[in-house]
């Protein structure tokens, strides 16, 4: 989260769970609220983190948000969805990209 903080991001703890789908993270910046989708593997073998977001995902993602919007009133406020993917192969040589509207 170190860097969306940088980025002038402000994050709000929601843990909002669903059968279909969870995230414990939103974000503001500026005018929107974002959630925020970590992916993290140990390496791109199978293909990059942000590509298991699959089509799947994204539509139990945006039912889940519609439902966590209307139970705390922010239909008021533009949203997006971003992905954050992380390749940790171990102690070193982190690799953190920011997917900002990736869906």
């Amino acid at each position: 989260m170190p860097l969306l903080m940088k980025q002038g991001s402000t994050f709000w703890h929601a843990d909002f769970k669903r059968a279909e789908a969870s995230w414990t993270w939103w974000h503001w910046k500026a005018a929107y609220l974002s959630s925020l989708e970590v992916k993290t593997r140990a390496s791109k073998e199978f293909g990059d983190p942000w590509e298991f977001v699959d089509w799947e995902k994204q539509q139990n993602l945006q039912s889940a948000a519609d439902e966590f919007i209307a139970r705390y009133d922010l239909g008021q406020y533009a949203y997006r969805f971003d992905v954050v993917a992380v390749i940790a192969p171990g102690t070193q040589g982190q690799e953190i990209a920011l997917y900002r509207n990736a869906f």
